[in-house]
């Protein structure tokens, strides 16, 4: 019975569209996926209200049964009556009770949470390169993290809550009206006021959840940010800086709570008032209309458990109604990150990039960052780069060399102009298919907190662990993997590297880095300072492997250390967006312009700053 039944929902699904912008869209959303669910939670909330409705009629009528003055005729009279009441309390509330915590707790709860985590992520993850860099990447985790529990625990909580007491208030009203309608005066004068309690209290609730929910956000990414530059924090002694960063947050998250929890204090006052003229004014009603003979005994012990069951169940609505409101203040707070749409996708219908040669040609581009004062960073920059061509760019900071390499594996949408790789325009094909077709290695290497052969494997799943070695040896990395241990007894090509690589030296995530890349063997090559943080020995060795990676590949080359380009086939030479030199190292240094300028500057190979 209890054998992972949640795997029936498939949490791990592909969705088949974004999660929408709107807050019941969004909910739909992910609800009409698991509708069967949630439609068989109303059913055994049903059966459980109209169960618990029913204990208190029973009582009435045995409290009528005890009023017989021919005691053994009355018990065998009502024999089956009392059977029936038997059995259901042993086993009719009981069952029906299992049926909804099986549904709730072992299908609902870890399947729907995982299936609306999963999506989620799906989803965010594949937002563009910009989305990630202007938010903290603690708050979009946390973000993703804790809105699936807020939509499940909403839902839940409207089935659980809402329509429980809809259903026994219901019943309970029709039942004690039946009897005599001023019986059922005090209940409808409650639920009126009930009613109009909600209705203040509950968007307050909302409110200050999602101001909480947003303060938990920020806590949550300064922490995490504190946490991932912690060599940074401790290089310049800011503890002190860090701690007053987030004791900013948490005194405002403090105010947050105790803000709320003011508004739940006023609410309980208020319900535990509600509910007491409930019962006294039920058994008042009931008392009264019993001197005058109007009803009997047996009609007030009906309705006085229905009045108390309501009044506590109502204690427990209102938790449940509260929670909800907080929910969706977290969810709307959660929206903020899960329902953006996508900035940067694919055009229908778009194809896959196949690259027979390698041909690039960058079409008069222009791009600003869409800056409000238009400043361009590129300015009708137009280049053609022949297949198997090795062309070097340089230029001080800030010229646009990483503005093209950005484009080219459209990390931002082109603002004017094209680029076409062996004649498709790459905005034509998909996304995934442009960056399979480029092998690229950063100056800020970054690796994952895996293996260091799960890092290396990630230019190409599925590849052995003898083609790993061979990328390794390939990248002068192998010998340094042996000698690796890591915390847990790790060691070689089975050690982990921490977060961002942080267990390694920089040279040493740079070689993983190129390994990675070879492995890959992309047909179009991006060195982006590849050698930057090598030393001279290792740089001379790679430089060597590099030239026959990049044998028969389109090659764009960045480095401030002129040196390791100088034997690219063409070096282009760039000056606010624009090309301002293009030639061999030799032809540049004989036109006397530019870059023999920038070479003169240079001081143990590296390229000056002024």
């Amino acid at each position: 019975m209890f054998a992972m039944p949640w795997a029936r929902v498939r949490p791990t699904a592909v969705p088949g569209t974004a999660p929408p912008p709107g807050l019941a869209a969004f909910y739909w959303h992910f609800v009409q996926q698991s509708r069967g669910l949630y439609a068989t939670l109303f059913v055994t909330g049903l059966g459980v209200a109209l169960i618990d409705t029913v204990i208190p009629l029973f009582i009435g009528r045995l409290v009528r049964l005890m009023e017989n003055t021919d005691r053994a005729a009355a018990v065998q009279g009502a024999l089956p009556m009392l059977l029936g009441m038997a059995a259901l309390v042993l086993f009719g509330r009981p069952l029906v009770l299992l049926a909804d915590s099986i549904v709730r707790n072992n299908i609902v709860v870890p399947g729907v949470t995982s299936l609306i985590r999963w999506q989620s992520h799906w989803h965010v993850v594949r937002q563009s390169w910009p989305f990630f860099q202007n938010d903290f990447a603690g708050r979009i985790a946390n973000r993703v993290m804790q809105t699936s529990n807020a939509v499940r625990e909403s839902v839940v909580s409207s089935i659980r809550g809402v329509w429980y007491i809809v259903a026994y208030g219901i019943s309970a009203l029709v039942l004690m009206a039946s009897s005599d309608w001023r019986l059922a005066i005090p209940t409808v004068l409650w639920f009126t006021g009930y009613v109009f309690f909600l209705r203040y209290f509950v968007p307050r609730v909302r409110d200050l959840s999602r101001t909480s929910s947003e303060m938990r956000s920020k806590v949550m990414g300064r922490v995490v940010d504190s946490y991932t530059n912690i060599l940074t924090v401790k290089l310049f002694a800011r503890a002190r800086d860090e701690d007053t960063y987030v004791r900013e947050v948490i005194d405002e998250h403090t105010d947050a709570i105790a803000a709320h929890m003011k508004l739940i204090t006023r609410f309980m006052t208020t319900l535990s008032a509600l509910n007491a003229m409930l019962l006294v004014g039920t058994g008042t009603i009931g008392i009264t209309l019993w001197a005058q003979g109007v009803i009997d005994a047996g009609t007030v012990a009906t309705a006085l458990p229905l009045a108390w069951t309501i009044a506590n169940i109502a204690g427990f609505v209102s938790w449940e109604v509260t929670s909800i409101f907080e929910n969706i203040g977290v969810v709307q707070e959660g929206m903020e990150t899960i329902a953006v749409p996508h900035a940067l996708v694919d055009k229908p219908g778009a194809r896959d990039l196949e690259v027979p040669q390698g041909g690039i040609h960058f079409e008069h581009l222009t791009h600003t960052y869409g800056r409000s004062d238009g400043k361009q960073v590129l300015s009708d920059f137009d280049l053609q780069i022949q297949p198997g061509e090795r062309v070097g760019l340089v230029g001080r900071s800030g010229a646009g060399k990483s503005t093209l390499v950005n484009l080219l594996l459209r990390f931002h949408e082109l603002e004017q102009g094209a680029i076409r790789i062996d004649g498709h325009d790459i905005r034509e094909v998909t996304q995934e298919s442009l960056r399979q077709a480029v092998g690229m290695v950063t100056q800020d290497t970054s690796l994952l907190h895996r293996s260091i052969a799960e890092n290396i494997r990630y230019g190409q799943p599925g590849a052995t662990l003898e083609q790993i070695v061979a990328a390794a040896k390939k990248a002068q990395a192998h010998e340094f993997i042996l000698g690796l241990q890591d915390w847990k007894g790790r060691t070689g090509y089975d050690a982990h590297v921490g977060e961002r690589g942080v267990k390694l030296s920089g040279g040493q995530r740079q070689r993983v880095a190129i390994a990675r890349v070879v492995l890959k063997d992309a047909p179009i090559l991006v060195l982006d300072e590849a050698t930057s943080a090598l030393d001279s020995e290792v740089e001379v060795a790679i430089q060597d492997q590099l030239l026959n990676l990049m044998e028969g590949k389109t090659v764009i080359a960045i480095a401030h250390r002129l040196s390791t380009i100088a034997r690219m086939d063409r070096l282009v030479v760039l000056e606010a967006g624009r090309i301002v030199e293009q030639g061999s190292h030799a032809e540049l240094l004989a036109l006397g312009g530019h870059y023999a300028g920038l070479w003169a500057h240079q001081s143990g190979g590296f390229l000056g700053e002024d």
